[in-house]
């Protein structure tokens, strides 16, 4: 029966087959078989990459919301953050971190031995989840606040805090002042170097201990002077006394001083620079403060501490327990640039050049300061 255009189909009609396409040959088994094995190749495929898109995305959420949430502070020794030392560069590995990530962090100067528990206790309870303190003072109260909080990360550099949520960093001080001591004998022309510490504390004594060994190793004859600042944290950030232990010492003789007092230091620098000498920086490069004045710097890199500390913590990577950097880790070492070029001779440059791969490869072993 046929069907009219716009009519009506009879009852018990049945429509004609449609044809979407034409009719085609039976296929073989084997044209079966190869065409089902494809068809189940392409769904395993596609299974692969929806997974590998949900993967990556979801990693990628993970990473974002680790990021979003981290939030990082740094809280200063005394001395402040501006020390142009060891706290400055505590902050220019905060300011790195920030840099390359877009992740602000919190930063704050303690004016009291009292304020160290109080901010940090502040801190982790509005949500810091990771706190940089710099300097040993800081021990105490980082181990106090960290058991209070357990689930906020804690680094504390030039100090050591045994806690499942601490990282302590210390550094090998002595190694890069060795370097220095050598430095200081090699060029002096009086046969006399000087030391103006800080805060007399282990770790300071460290430093003299060094630059004192590094210096005999150039010249067993060598005479070395040494002044500490003080007993107390203001030991720190007294130029002017920094600069009178200085004039005392090059009224002895002396003709290069090395200063590892903070901002201290500072004073030292400025009487070498008023006496016609040299001194040498701490902590930071301090070559420009006084270019021609400061024969090198022994540097100690607190800011790639701080800065790996807080990009662990965003990766996920970060782990609690103790770090010692010294030459071979590259966390210590001594400057060489265009602010001491014309004090800094290539012939003592190449033999600390020896001298620091001797070092690395234990072939000198540079005494290290023992608490009595």
């Amino acid at each position: 029966m046929q069907m009219r255009r716009g009519g009506a189909r009879p009852p018990g009609a049945l429509l004609p087959p449609t044809k979407f396409w034409p009719e085609q040959p039976p296929r073989s088994k084997r044209a079966r078989r190869s065409r089902s094995t494809l068809v189940g190749l392409g769904a395993l495929v596609a299974t692969a990459l929806a997974r590998a898109a949900l993967l990556a995305t979801a990693l990628g959420a993970a990473a974002l919301a680790a990021a979003q949430e981290l939030k990082p502070a740094v809280i200063y020794d005394f001395g402040g953050k501006f020390d142009r030392s060891f706290n400055e560069s505590a902050a220019a590995g905060a300011e790195r971190f920030k840099k390359e990530t877009g992740i602000a962090y919190r930063e704050f100067e303690i004016s009291n031995q009292a304020q160290r528990e109080q901010i940090m206790a502040q801190l982790a309870r509005h949500g810091t989840t990771i706190i940089a303190a710099i300097g040993f003072n800081q021990a105490s109260a980082v181990e106090k606040v960290a058991k209070e909080f357990p689930s906020v990360k804690f680094v504390i550099v030039d100090g050591t805090v045994d806690l499942p949520n601490v990282e302590s960093v210390n550094f090998r001080e002595q190694e890069s002042s060795y370097l220095c001591g050598m430095a200081a004998a090699l060029v002096s022309k009086t046969g006399k170097v000087g030391f103006v510490g800080g805060m007399d504390i282990p770790l300071i004594r460290k430093f003299g201990l060094g630059f004192k060994a590094g210096a005999q190793a150039a010249n067993p004859k060598i005479e070395v002077f040494e002044n500490m600042t003080g007993t107390t944290p203001a030991a720190w950030k007294d130029p002017t006394r920094g600069a009178e232990l200085a004039k005392g010492q090059f009224g002895r003789g002396a003709d290069v001083i090395f200063a590892a007092a903070g901002a201290t230091g500072e004073g030292v620098i400025q009487a070498a620079k008023d006496a016609g000498l040299l001194a040498i920086g701490c902590d930071s490069n301090q070559d420009y403060l006084q270019p021609g004045t400061v024969l090198t710097s022994a540097v100690k890199h607190v800011d790639v501490a701080v800065y790996r500390a807080f990009m662990d913590a965003k990766a996920g990577r970060w782990k609690p327990g103790q770090q010692s950097l010294g030459l071979s880790e590259d966390g210590v070492g001594y400057t060489q640039d265009e602010y001491n070029r014309n004090v800094l001779p290539p012939a003592v440059i190449a033999q600390l050049e020896q001298a620091k791969a001797a070092i690395v490869a234990g072939q000198v072993k540079v005494p290290e300061y023992q608490e009595k």
